[in-house]
């Protein structure tokens, strides 16, 4: 994740195709369109095949949330900021995220593309589905609401002012961008920067 200096305006060229240049962006509203329909389809084939009930499903999915703002602090934390001498893993690891660090008002780049994304989501909920079975069709919505979440939370931090009554979660992920990039792992919230210490002082 090694670049020169943090630069905002522009945007970086991540591949010499055309195609797979336009493949690495996206618009909210194209993953929106994805997930939305395909969370209220689980919760109700759920319900309706798979005789989960309201309170199960409601228990399940704010569990799923709860579990994605842990799985987003982690991957942020380990792997987006992980260290590495080897050039194809460097390589690698500024696409997935060192590009956000360099160009971070970039709003093409601030969620995940469609195909990747759709990969993962895809090994995610085979993951869950092993351990679970049929629950995963509500613990799995609420995961993905949960990484909605993160994406909008994201673009907005990057995008807009802060509202008064979120102006800490601003905060601490503009200065994990621009003075503390080994603190303020958390974007959607800051429950597991607290738990883990990793809350940039007010002073930096």
């Amino acid at each position: 994740m090694q670049f020169n200096k943090i630069q905002n305006k522009g945007q970086a060229r991540l591949f010499k195709s055309e195609l797979m240049e336009q493949m690495t962006k996206t618009h909210p509203v194209v993953i929106y369109s994805m997930y939305i329909p395909l969370i209220a389809f689980m919760l109700y084939y759920g319900a309706a095949y798979k005789g989960l009930s309201i309170t199960k499903e409601l228990v399940l999915f704010v569990f799923g949330a709860l579990v994605w703002s842990f799985y987003e602090y982690m991957m942020h934390r380990y792997l987006f900021h992980m260290i590495s001498d080897n050039p194809r893993a460097k390589r690698i690891l500024y696409t997935m995220h060192g590009v956000h660090h360099e160009f971070p008002r970039d709003k093409e780049r601030l969620f995940m593309p469609p195909v990747p994304s759709f990969i993962a989501a895809s090994i995610v909920f085979s993951i869950i589905f092993f351990c679970m079975k049929w629950n995963a069709l509500a613990f799995f919505p609420g995961f993905l609401l949960g990484y909605l979440m993160y994406g909008s939370m994201h673009f907005a931090i990057h995008s807009f002012a802060p509202p008064k009554y979120m102006k800490a979660l601003w905060r601490n992920h503009h200065l994990h961008h621009y003075k503390t990039p080994n603190k303020g792992f958390g974007v959607s919230s800051t429950l597991w920067d607290v738990i883990f210490q990793t809350v940039p002082a007010k002073e930096e």
